[in-house]
């Protein structure tokens, strides 16, 4: 086992010890609410991160895009739902050939992109369970929640197609200023998506999964009853943004990226070898700060070019070429799709390459 001052930078760290924890945390609450955990694997997209959440007790994994799916199919996993609107005719075809060894199923928020999936499946002689997406107030995708019903109709009368229940992402709890702000848009995703379920079934539709997700949001949403299923992602590894959430604290955090000050310019500057191809670009939620924290330290990532993180030294700190500095970065989803390998740490050393085996899987 390498010590982890023998790792050539920059490189994304893991610890362990906090990833066990928080993976043990989640499972935990899911448990005590009754409520299936379906982890958004996208945030780490490795093996060997979804094994550990699966032997904690989760049902399946969640991804986003189709070759995610396969990807993890191929690794063995079993049990995967794509909450995301998969459209046209070529990645119907891959999703019926990944039916054969998965129980799959997809999310759909509109009549056409649901026809483009029911065609194929239906030419094939097979079915595809589908969740609607439901728009809780994110306004990115999903149906309103007033026309639900009827799109469920349609939805429901497509032949290749099986409507299994509803699901939503409430992403607009990132902008919210308080933890009690958050709170309450999580107990709204639930209510709202909990409501449109119970219409479904008084109309005579299924609706047997009722699906939340959102890290800053699962602990509250989780909690009210007619919830099935929760889908949060980043609470795995965390990072600054759910720090300034209030989801977790500063110790809670996983992923950090390990970086070199490789100059000592102007007065109140430093730069470190970790730019925008390795911290991303996202900015810090709910309120722009920057590009990522270091530890143990007041100074800030200020801006970034590809290669170059320069930091705005705080007052009385300083800096020196060749130190070695542990960034948390603001986004940590973003993050892991920008390496190869993540390095598993424990007690200062290298214990495990997590190869990223999804990474750049966007179609």
């Amino acid at each position: 086992m390498k010590p982890v001052d023998d790792v050539a930078t920059p490189a994304l760290l893991v610890d362990l010890d906090v990833l066990e924890a928080n993976v043990g945390r989640m499972a935990e609450a899911a448990r005590s609410h009754g409520v299936g955990l379906r982890p958004h694997a996208k945030t780490h997209k490795t093996v060997e991160i979804a094994a550990l959440q699966m032997a904690a007790g989760a049902v399946g994994l969640c991804l986003a895009k189709t070759s995610e799916a396969e990807a993890f199919a191929r690794a063995g996993f079993r049990d995967i739902f794509l909450a995301y609107p998969v459209v046209g005719a070529d990645k119907a075809r891959r999703l019926l050939a990944l039916s054969d060894s998965v129980r799959l199923s997809v999310g759909v928020d509109g009549e056409d992109g649901a026809r483009s999936l029911a065609a194929t499946f239906h030419a094939a002689g097979r079915t595809l369970d589908v969740l609607l997406e439901v728009d809780v107030g994110f306004h990115r995708v999903g149906v309103a929640p007033e026309a639900a019903l009827g799109l469920a109709r349609r939805v429901a009368e497509l032949p290749g197609l099986r409507l299994r229940g509803v699901f939503t992402f409430a992403g607009h709890a990132y902008s919210c200023p308080t933890p009690d702000d958050v709170a309450g848009v999580g107990r709204s995703e639930a209510q709202t998506l909990v409501g449109v379920a119970a219409a479904l079934r008084d109309a005579g539709l299924p609706a047997e999964e009722v699906s939340v997700g959102s890290t800053p949001t699962a602990p509250h949403a989780m909690a009210m009853a007619g919830v099935t299923e929760c889908r949060p992602g980043v609470y795995v590894f965390n990072d600054a943004s759910q720090v300034s959430l209030g989801s977790c604290r500063p110790e809670d955090c996983a992923l950090t990226v390990l970086a070199t000050v490789v100059s000592v310019g102007g007065s109140g500057r430093a730069v470190v070898d970790a730019g925008s191809k390795c911290l991303s670009s996202d900015p810090l939620r709910p309120r722009a700060g920057g590009h990522g924290w270091l530890l143990g330290r007041a100074s800030r990532i200020a801006w970034l070019s590809e290669e170059h993180g320069v930091v705005a030294v705080a007052e009385g700190e300083s800096f020196r070429v060749g130190e070695r500095v542990r960034i948390l970065p603001n986004h940590a989803c973003v993050v892991a799709n920008l390496a190869d390998r993540l390095l598993g740490v424990r007690s200062g050393r290298v214990e495990a390459e997590l190869p990223v085996v999804a990474r750049g899987h966007v179609e």
